[in-house]
């Protein structure tokens, strides 16, 4: 039976998403809607663009946020102050399925791009509102960066060595954020096909970072002391994090369970009376002589290279990994062998891409290229009927 063309695209295609994006978490979650074949226009300020475009110039001359975020889109420069510049957005919405906007607190809706004014007049648009701490309560209005919701949700406090907090070093609470925001999305367009009216998603930074933080609250519950800063090392399991070998290579291991404790004294360590040293032989136990296990294993990883305490793991089976480096990851034998890289295009030519986590046999995934500012600002309005000379009077009007 011979295939037809249209049946690899993705489930998202005929989708519809004008998003009012700016920096990273409503650009991540766009990006993995068009990913899935949705077509999104990103609506950016004339001559300046989202302001993630200038973060740095680090993929060559492009900034490394906007190139991750924002493949495949469609950007389209409108200057809403301007009446006519709201009159096109009023007709790509009219056409559209999905709505997005992480913009300062209140202004989409003194723009009139509430959930409740745009569902009187498009009952199947779905608006996902994205914002730092969510639509009412005492925090409302406060700005909202990534490092100051780590801060904010207690991520903070848990990250780091004994003596100082760490950040993380991703943008994990925009992550967080645009993960939710994506997958609010795709349960909107479902619950649509069954109700045919759209939804009002919100998410916020907090509520989303605070999410991650399940396993911390429920370690503290009830008042209990929460886990302490490691460093690189798991803070309740041990040994479970970074041990430097003869060599001064450090080799990254985890245990999880008191048989892979056993088998790690007997053929890693080569001491299997460890197992059974009342100060190690249970998680517990080991958490709270941490200090001195962490000599002994020191100690006899001292006499051996670091491809040495390796060996020995894979051997006994116990989980390790290379302490990588950024760049490590382009070159990464696992990602080359599965073919997780694909070329796309940019203003900056051609860049290397990694595709989205999850693979569905069902389709392909879309990798289109990163839009320049205000890149398809003329087909979408020819598409919405403006002449070329129409289209010219607004770029010199400062609309577009």
């Amino acid at each position: 039976m011979q295939v037809q063309e249209n049946s690899r695209k993705g489930p998202l295609s005929g989708i519809t998403v004008i998003t009012l994006e700016h920096a990273i978490a409503a650009p991540f979650c766009t990006r993995q809607l068009a990913d899935l074949g949705a077509r999104v226009i990103k609506v950016e300020r004339p001559g300046v663009g989202d302001f993630a475009r200038a973060y740095d110039h680090r993929t060559r001359g492009l900034a490394s946020h906007f190139v991750w975020t924002n493949r495949s889109k469609e950007s389209l420069t409108l200057d809403l102050k301007q009446e006519k510049a709201s009159d096109i957005l009023g007709e790509l919405i009219a056409g559209a399925d999905v709505l997005v906007q992480n913009l300062a607190p209140g202004a989409a809706a003194r723009m009139g791009l509430s959930f409740e004014a745009l569902h009187a007049k498009h009952p199947r648009l779905i608006v996902c509102d994205i914002s730092g701490y969510g639509s009412d309560g005492p925090y409302r209005d406060k700005k909202a960066y990534d490092l100051l919701i780590q801060s904010e949700a207690a991520f903070l406090s848990i990250t780091g060595t004994t003596n100082e907090p760490c950040k993380a070093g991703n943008s994990i609470a925009d992550i967080a954020a645009g993960m939710y925001a994506y997958t609010g999305i795709l349960s909107a367009l479902l619950q649509r096909n069954i109700s045919g009216e759209g939804s009002h998603v919100e998410v916020s930074m907090l509520e989303a970072l605070s999410e991650w933080m399940g396993f911390p609250m429920y370690y503290a519950y009830d008042g209990q002391s929460q886990p302490g800063r490691n460093g690189a090392a798991h803070a309740t399991i041990y040994p479970y994090g970074p041990f430097e070998a003869g060599d001064g290579k450090v080799v990254m291991l985890g245990l999880q369970n008191e048989r892979e404790w056993k088998v790690f004294c007997e053929k890693v360590l080569h001491s299997p009376g460890l197992a059974t040293d009342p100060r190690f032989d249970t998680n517990v136990h080991r958490v709270e002589h941490r200090a001195e296990l962490k000599q002994v294993i020191l100690d006899i990883f001292s006499s051996l290279s670091a491809q040495a305490v390796v060996e020995r793991l894979d051997e006994a089976q116990i989980a390790n990994a290379a302490v990588n480096q950024v760049a490590d990851l382009w070159t990464h034998p696992q990602l080359l062998a599965r073919k997780r890289f694909r070329s796309i295009g940019s203003s900056a030519g051609e860049l290397q891409a990694l595709l989205p986590p999850a693979t569905v046999s069902s389709f392909d995934t879309r990798m289109d290229s990163v839009p320049g500012l205000s890149e398809n600002s003329e087909a979408i309005l020819h598409q919405l009927g403006r002449s070329a000379a129409e289209i010219a009077a607004l770029r010199d009007e400062g609309v577009i």
